[in-house]
């Protein structure tokens, strides 16, 4: 540049003519301050510099968390109306074998689930056309299996709702879609005074879907607007 003048006074008016565009900008202000550090030597320390780098960390640091909080905060806000849109799916059908069939279709498709089966525990075990002609979205087991599916291999307290990856899905739950999916959403039903527990298994391919670091408020919302409506078709 210091050979080509015309060059030198066009880029000196540009920066008198925009003085904020410098400013501005965050590569080209480190640049001219590395220069002026240079420019003083190694035995000269700018404490009011070292104060400026610690700071601009400090900047970097709240942007990146505010980032964070508004991503979390709309994702949040997306599963809500998720949420929403499937209870008011569930609400619409006036007999009970469309209800089921919303369960597992519409709000699979609302939810963006591969397969969500119903669960319910029951004294007597046998064929049932009824539960046949549903494809697999209804299914019956001995009294005691909601428990000992959400449990697993886990020791302690049983919660309302588990989340994990699946390496070996259950075929009795998935029937067909078994091989093929990696996470789980697993969500126990009480069903009323003097009747046995049910539970929703929601599956996925993706195996981060339902991971466990995951909150599960929202499906235990779910999971109790549900428990309400089958308390209803049961009665």
């Amino acid at each position: 540049m210091s050979s080509n003048p015309k060059l030198k006074d066009n880029l000196r008016a540009a920066i008198l003519a925009e003085p904020d565009v410098v400013l501005d900008d965050k590569d080209l202000m480190q640049a001219l301050v590395a220069a002026n550090e240079q420019a003083r030597g190694d035995n000269v320390i700018d404490l009011r510099g070292i104060a400026m780098q610690r700071l601009e960390a400090r900047l970097d640091r709240l942007e990146d968390t505010h980032r964070s909080v508004i991503a979390a905060a709309y994702e949040n806000l997306a599963g809500t109306n998720q949420i929403h849109r499937a209870i008011l799916c569930l609400l619409e059908p006036v007999e009970f074998e469309d209800f089921l069939y919303a369960l597992g279709n519409d709000v699979a498709e609302i939810l963006r689930v591969d397969h969500i089966t119903l669960l319910l525990e029951t004294t007597v075990i046998k064929e049932d056309p009824a539960v046949n002609k549903l494809g697999g979205i209804l299914t019956v087991a001995e009294p005691g299996s909601v428990d000992r599916y959400m449990a697993g291999d886990r020791n302690g307290p049983l919660r309302e709702v588990v989340l994990r990856e699946i390496q070996h899905p259950c075929p009795n739950i998935y029937g067909e879609k078994a091989s093929h999916l990696r996470s789980e959403a697993c969500l126990k039903l009480e069903l009323g005074e003097g009747r046995l527990p049910g539970m929703i298994v929601m599956g996925a391919v993706d195996p981060r879907h339902f991971s466990p670091q995951l909150g599960t408020d929202l499906l235990a919302f779910f999971a109790g607007v549900f428990e309400r409506s089958m308390r209803h078709w049961l009665s």
